[in-house]
């Protein structure tokens, strides 16, 4: 309570009622540095995504339906747990007309809208972040480099790229595009860096006008002279003069991102410029995979394959004769994904659940929650990486022994919507709120649902949640060929187990239809299966995909693994 109590002490000085606190950092990013985690200061919150809203007397934590259980165990004795969107910041707000202070780099005008839209309070820019007034962080400099993407790993050069953009904004009538999703302007200019967890983006802005005249702001020392000279048409530029340089700019028409350009850089464009109504088009070009980069992730997917089913054989064979638990396990799959010299790390934090904590969805092991793996339990498992030539995602869960008839229904109906998302007949007009219909029918028949989409995008060697496409309730995106997204139905039962299985796939042309196809390569278990429970184009589909799982992997595994891989993927 201590930093609590802290942070409230400056409520007085700032005139403030309270104060709002995000866990993303000023870029954006999906995973951030443990010095950014002001949320998790603050709360002691681990989770990807949340609010916090603290009020003098009051402090309450939002998150979404897939933490619920994970915030009331680590912070349900300081924050009420609120779950979005049944109730938002803004139902808390309702009446009350107070003034709230928060950090203008780390909000969007869309997201306190979102938030906060209906309140009467007054919402405060501060100059200062509040957190940082109470928490010694220790900043960890990285001195790592950008780098250029070989052209053996993209579809297409940054040039054309360049011209996409320039013709976007010369049919919209704007003159620039300000990109402010780092993420973004790694594939516009085929670069990456280590400016971040689990993803391999370049913290940094970019300001291109119609004419393809383009300023690039980051750290400088980031900056080698080899990717200078590659870039001799680009105005390399300190990223703290950003804020200066856009206001330099008057009477244009720009197009931002309301999703990732902060209140800040909003406010100082919208003062002398007229912001056009729409999204940065790169969200959508970079959704759209080329051959080249389709072929690569496919390569990607066997090393990663290779790396899983290694593990999950260990698993199985050594989880009664040595002491396993969550977190050794993990470490030990990490080793497996090592082994391949094009692995570089991990794409999110490795998702070890066993047991009541299988059933926490993006559950984190900790000293105070590990537990041994036991053969009354199953295990999930949730894991990713990043390889040279792409990004990987996958989750399995497995049996430890003889499970219960239950258990193995679940796993079958979670199975039978995995197959009807795999197997699902794309349209042109097909959206992924369509497809997860599909995804849920066989668990609703028994009343049963899960808390989180069917599926997300991925990037490639980029973020593994990429939108805008996705599988879930209210995704209206249509799906083109090149895409790839996750395929993950799931069931959670809280304090008992949690199932989940995940591929990817992608969007591809075959006979001038388009039709999903598998990425992921390793076995699913066959022991929770109720086969009864299947029909016939379903145990075709899963005696297919383990027919080609097989046929890729088998060169890789020594001799007592090709058996265990042969008996896994062998007909059911």
């Amino acid at each position: 309570m201590e930093k609590i109590n802290k942070l409230k002490e400056i409520f007085k000085r700032e005139k403030i009622d309270g104060y709002i606190i995000p866990k993303n950092d000023k870029f954006f990013s999906e995973y951030i540095l443990d010095h950014n985690d002001r949320l998790n200061f603050i709360t002691n919150f681990s989770g990807s995504y949340g609010l916090a809203l603290m009020l003098k007397k009051k402090n309450y934590l939002f998150v979404d339906g897939r933490y619920t259980l994970q915030a009331n165990n680590q912070s349900g004795k300081s924050f009420e747990i609120v779950t979005m969107p049944n109730k938002m910041p803004e139902d808390i707000l309702n009446g009350k007309k107070l003034s709230i202070g928060f950090d203008p780099y780390l909000f969007t005008k869309k997201s306190l809208d979102l938030f906060f839209g209906k309140s009467e309070c007054v919402y405060k820019p501060l100059k200062k972040n509040l957190i940082d007034e109470i928490w010694k962080r220790k900043i960890k400099k990285n001195k790592s480099k950008f780098f250029i993407l070989p052209d053996k790993f993209v579809s297409e050069k940054y040039q054309s790229k360049i011209n996409k953009i320039s013709n976007y904004l010369k049919k919209k009538k704007s003159d620039y595009l300000f990109i402010t999703a780092s993420e973004n302007n790694a594939w516009l200019l085929n670069i990456r860096g280590y400016d971040t967890k689990y993803t391999p983006i370049p913290y940094s802005y970019i300001l291109i006008n119609k004419n393809k005249s383009i300023k690039f702001f980051c750290d400088l020392k980031k900056i080698s002279l080899p990717f200078k000279k590659h870039f001799r048409k680009i105005e390399f530029l300190d990223i703290k003069i950003c804020s200066r340089i856009l206001s330099e700019v008057k009477k244009k028409k720009i197009i931002i991102d309301k999703n990732s350009c902060s209140y800040f850089f909003e406010n100082i464009i919208r003062k002398d410029n007229k912001i056009l109504d729409y999204n940065d088009p790169i969200y959508f070009l970079k959704a759209i995979k080329g051959k080249k980069e389709i072929q690569n992730i496919k390569k990607a997917h066997i090393h990663d394959g290779v790396a899983l089913t290694k593990y999950l054989f260990w698993v199985k064979k050594n989880f009664n004769k040595k002491n396993i638990t969550e977190i050794s396990a993990s470490q030990k799959l990490f080793e497996f994904r090592k082994k391949s010299k094009n692995f570089k790390f991990l794409s999110f934090p490795t998702i070890s659940g066993t047991g009541p904590n299988g059933a926490i969805i993006h559950y984190k092991a900790t000293k105070e929650t590990n537990r041994k793996l036991k053969k009354e339990d199953i295990y999930l498992v949730d894991s990713g990486g990043q390889y040279e030539f792409g990004t990987t995602d996958v989750t399995r869960t497995i049996s430890l022994k003889n499970s219960s008839k239950r258990i193995k229904d679940i796993f079958t109906r979670v199975l039978k919507g995995h197959i009807a998302v795999a197997d699902f007949k794309l349209k042109k007009n097909t959206t992924g709120s369509i497809i997860d219909n599909s995804a849920r029918k066989y668990l609703k028949q028994i009343g049963l649902n899960y808390a989180h989409g069917t599926g997300h995008g991925v990037g490639y060697f980029l973020n593994v949640h990429e939108g805008p496409h996705a599988i879930s309730k209210k995704n209206n995106i249509n799906f083109q060929e090149g895409m790839i997204v996750s395929n993950e139905p799931g069931y959670y039962e809280k304090d008992k187990f949690g199932i989940r299985i995940e591929n990817l796939i992608f969007v591809k042309k075959k006979k001038n239809k388009i039709c999903f196809e598998n990425l992921t390569m390793a076995p699913i278990e066959k022991d929770l299966i109720l086969r009864e429970s299947l029909n016939r184009n379903e145990k075709k589909w899963i005696n297919n995909y383990h027919k080609i799982v097989f046929k890729n992997l088998i060169k890789y595994m020594n001799k007592i693994e090709g058996l265990e891989l042969q008996k896994a993927c062998s007909p059911i």
